[in-house]
């Protein structure tokens, strides 16, 4: 048997490949009836990439799927499949997402996809299709914004600023949420995003790693009240190989 990629898992148990939130800001992660005045949203990053695994920023470049996250975002549709009714699949528009979104919808019977532009990942300018260690070399000014401590700066090259990421993909998951009080919805995004997402949740609370296709239970309901029931779940992919690092959905932005 060829030994793993340092940075790639190999499939193993399922007890292992559970990677549950133990910082679970209200309530606890129990599977309980949906309630009539809150959206439960199961937020899903896409499955992994070739860039994912070279650790470039992809940002808003639209890059495909690999073969591994195809697997990936089969294996977590068949898993939602058997969690109790969808009533709605978002995705942001771009391929990996969106990809990830119709192979999800496939299991679950067959529900269109509704492109949401407001899970799109950060748009990181010039930054964008570039290893880290690259970036720094080749942008030194964009990477030193991107490092920035000020949410309001922009990267260069077009890019967002994280309160422009914030304010975009929580209006997006609000929106679904006052559309869905009663259900439950899948959303398809992106690292950044989801990151955005859980600080939004939890703004006390050190954020998780959000692998490719891992899933991410919220309730919103009236109030702007965000609870976060459980996150960084890649049970599914216990037969799977997957990246440990999770590029783009840990302390980096893929």
């Amino acid at each position: 048997m060829q030994a793993p990629e340092p940075n790639r898992m190999p499939p193993m148990s399922d007890s292992n490949s559970r990677v549950i939130a133990n910082m679970v800001c209200n309530g606890d992660a129990q599977s309980v009836p949906i309630g009539v005045d809150y959206a439960e949203i199961v937020v899903v990053r896409h499955g992994e990439t070739d860039w994912n695994a070279d650790g470039r920023f992809q940002g808003i470049l639209d890059v495909e799927l690999n073969d591994i996250g195809r697997r990936q975002a089969i294996a977590v549709g068949e898993r939602l499949s058997r969690e109790g009714k969808i009533s709605a699949i978002y995705s942001s528009d771009l391929k990996r997402a969106f990809e990830t979104a119709n192979l999800i919808a496939t299991a679950c019977g067959g529900l269109e996809v509704i492109k949401d532009l407001g899970l799109r990942e950060r748009n990181f300018g010039e930054l964008q299709g570039l290893q880290p260690h690259v970036a720094a070399s080749v942008c030194p000014e964009a990477y030193k914004a991107l490092q920035s401590q000020k949410t309001d700066q922009q990267i260069p090259g077009g890019g967002e600023s994280i309160d422009q990421l914030y304010q975009r993909c929580t209006m997006s998951l609000r929106n679904i949420g006052m559309k869905h009080k009663g259900e439950r919805v899948v959303a398809v995004t992106h690292g950044g995003v989801l990151r955005t997402l859980h600080a939004q949740a939890c703004p006390n609370k050190q954020s998780l790693k959000f692998l490719n296709t891992s899933v991410n239970i919220f309730h919103l309901s009236d109030g702007d009240n965000w609870v976060f029931k459980s996150g960084g779940d890649v049970s599914h992919l216990s037969h799977i190989e997957y990246l440990r690092t999770g590029f783009g959905g840990d302390r980096t932005f893929g």
